[in-house]
């Protein structure tokens, strides 16, 4: 039996799903666009690169693994830190979102803490975060971003440290990337899960192809991305519950 999106689609009817995901980790979200009668295509908002010193990134989170508290800020920033080192940990562990509470899991974290709503926001109304003076806090991810928490987490008295286990890039754009927007269709979907990526997109794009990009639907995960989106130049956008594949892609079927 198909599984019926909230407004009783069953799939994506054929249309063309632009996947925005950093290069090398949209395999698995295209697998379920074909499954649902999608047609994906990959254009990456940006890449991952491990940390510039992986030496001095393993050294600071062997620290931060004594830690009071963890924060991992993405899936890649529990990615790139399983990789410097075992997760091993008696702190408090709590992720930004569901995806980043899976891939937790997947390295041996059993119960990471995980907000309501799957932002900066909704992580510091999480109840682990209100009592913070003198406790010691690692912030995990990359550099960059995450300003509202860091400034938030250090005026709460938080003895913060900031471990960056991995970088974000822009991404290698080439000709075949524009020449399949330049075709791009009107009833394509675009899915949205990073502000940085929206704008890297913005810049690396040649004009006619960003207005392609910006005539289909976007699919944001955020009241912030959605504000972003529509002040890039999408005209058309459609909220989802959340970063997370399953929720983008109801979204996208759901959309007009």
């Amino acid at each position: 039996m198909q599984r019926q999106s909230p407004a009783g689609k069953t799939d994506l009817g054929g249309r063309i799903v632009v996947i925005t995901r950093p290069a090398g980790t949209a395999t698995a979200l295209a697998r379920r666009v074909r499954a649902l009668g999608g047609v994906p295509l990959l254009l990456p908002g940006m890449a991952l690169r491990g940390a510039a010193d992986p030496a001095v990134a393993r050294a600071g989170l062997r620290a931060a693994l004594a830690d009071d508290l963890l924060i991992f800020t993405s899936p890649a920033a529990v990615r790139h830190a399983a990789a410097l080192l075992p997760l091993a940990t008696v702190a408090s562990v709590l992720a930004v979102g569901q995806g980043t509470a899976r891939a937790l899991r997947r390295h041996g974290v059993a119960a990471p803490l995980t907000p309501s709503r799957q932002d900066s926001e909704g992580l510091l109304e999480h109840p682990a975060l209100h009592e913070l003076q003198g406790r010691r806090l690692a912030l995990i991810g990359a550099p960059g971003g995450r300003g509202v928490l860091r400034e938030q987490l250090s005026a709460r008295g938080a003895r913060l440290r900031e471990l960056h286990v991995y970088r974000r890039a822009p991404p290698r754009l080439d000709r075949r990337h524009v020449d399949a927007l330049l075709q791009l269709p009107v009833s394509a979907r675009v899915l949205l899960s990073s502000v940085e990526a929206l704008q890297n997109l913005r810049e690396l794009l040649p004009p006619p192809a960003w207005a392609r990009l910006c005539a289909a639907t976007a699919v944001v995960s955020s009241e912030r991305l959605d504000a972003m989106a529509r002040a890039a130049g999408f005209t058309r956008t459609v909220r989802a519950d959340s970063a997370l594949s399953a929720d983008l892609l109801a979204a996208a079927m759901r959309a007009h």
